[in-house]
């Protein structure tokens, strides 16, 4: 008896501090007043540990008090650090390859925010936190989650960088959830909700809270999280066209009618299937990469290499492609043409970058006038340029669609012409 009323204590104790430090959060950061309304607790007796996932925080009342007990700002701090993680949409990307890296890009991008806006609730140990992030910011100079987890994939982490960050920096677990927990209707918060609170608190410090303190850290990280995501496929499909490919039409095959016939007649279908379907498949078609001395041989590389694997796979794109491949610093480096899916393995295993000048994005778009000339191309639907963006940009539009690719967002880069596209990856 004795020891459930210390069980009972202990949990009702344990709510007080998270409740103290929710108001205390709301009355010294009136922007996450909905943030914080949105984050549901639960209990998890014994677990020692805190798990936080989409709008969720479990947490273990013994821990819970014992930190509190040895630091009066932890609790304060644990709770910034959900919902920065909650309004910068960590929780809900679904297209992360390294798990790993990327909860530890989220967890430092986190704490750089929280010390931007929040350095009176200090920890015990942010000096080496500090220390830390003044080393990053020297390779990443904006400490994004997805800025971040790109320079550990690109650049690579070291097996005791990633332990030592991962101490320092994580708070929580990192738990997306299963599909039961993700359905309960008390949690019940989707993307969209939060995207929405996101883009409220962002709102928030332009305008009445704009004197805040770190406020930029926290609208450029708030920025990185709603930016809207591209698929490759939906990026391309716009420049397909009706084409007749050879298949079964599932539309217009009467399966009944079909096996009838068979088992009738054995060997003699009543109706047979339509060998053919009109759909929209991308057949000419020009990617041009920028590989002047501006853009990392390695990222030219990977876009190269990425952009054979997607052809590859991609659906959008017919069996049999007029495809050019163009590489172009200051003038034109390289042409590859592919004409059906099985070219590819060739040249992906004979890729080289050729180039690294000055970037002028004019004699692209010559060449490709050139070759309409001498009708190379027939029905021309587009072009996707993989760019820095420093470059010369045409004085004219061409007569076919043209993307500007982008693989990170630069305020300095001069501005697209308003007759392109323009995607950020």
């Amino acid at each position: 008896m004795n020891l459930q009323n210390s069980e009972d204590n202990t949990s009702v104790l344990a709510k007080q501090v998270l409740a103290l430090a929710r108001d205390t959060i709301v009355v010294r950061f009136r922007f996450f007043d909905k943030a914080i309304a949105s984050i549901v607790f639960e209990e998890a007796p014994q677990s020692g540990v805190y798990s936080a996932g989409a709008g969720r925080l479990s947490y273990d009342p013994v821990r819970l008090l014992r930190d509190f007990r040895d630091d009066e700002n932890y609790v304060v701090r644990l709770l910034l650090h959900v919902i920065f993680h909650n309004i910068f949409m960590h929780h809900l990307r679904d297209d992360i390859a390294n798990t790993r890296y990327w909860n530890i890009a989220c967890d430092i991008a986190v704490e750089n925010a929280v010390l931007a806006v929040a350095k009176e609730y200090r920890r015990l140990n942010d000096t080496q936190v500090q220390i830390i992030l003044a080393k990053l910011a020297k390779w990443v100079p904006q400490l994004s989650a997805e800025k971040l987890y790109r320079e550990f994939m690109v650049g690579g982490i070291s097996e005791s960088s990633a332990k030592e960050y991962a101490k320092l920096f994580a708070m929580d677990i990192h738990d997306t959830g299963s599909d039961d927990d993700r359905n309960r209707e008390e949690i019940n918060i989707s993307a969209s909700d939060w995207e929405r609170i996101a883009r409220r608190v962002a709102a928030e410090l332009r305008s009445f809270s704009k004197d805040v303190k770190g406020g930029d850290t926290v609208l450029y990280n708030l920025k990185e999280g709603v930016r809207p995501k591209y698929d490759y496929d939906d990026i391309v499909r716009r420049f397909a066209v009706m084409s007749e490919q050879i298949r079964v039409n599932p539309d217009e095959f009467d399966n009944i009618a079909y096996t009838y016939g068979l088992s009738l007649y054995k060997n003699m279908p009543i109706i047979e299937p339509l060998e053919y379907t009109d759909e929209k498949k991308i057949k000419e078609f020009v990617i041009a990469i920028d590989t002047s001395a501006s853009v990392r041989g390695k990222l030219v590389e990977g876009f190269l290499t990425r952009t054979y694997d997607l052809l590859a796979e991609s659906v959008s794109f017919a069996q049999t492609m007029n495809v050019h491949i163009v590489q172009c610093d200051s003038d034109i480096t390289e042409d590859t043409k592919i004409t059906s899916r099985d070219d590819l393995k060739a040249v992906a295993k004979n890729l080289k970058v050729r180039g690294f000048g000055t970037t002028d994005f004019r004699p692209v778009f010559d060449h490709v006038d050139d070759m309409i000339r001498s009708r190379e191309f027939s029905d021309l639907k587009g072009l996707i340029y993989f760019t820095d963006g420093y470059g010369i940009y045409p004085d004219n539009p061409p007569r076919y669609d043209c993307m500007f690719v982008f693989d990170n967002d630069d305020e300095y880069r001069p501005p697209v012409p308003g007759w392109a596209i323009k995607v950020v990856l």
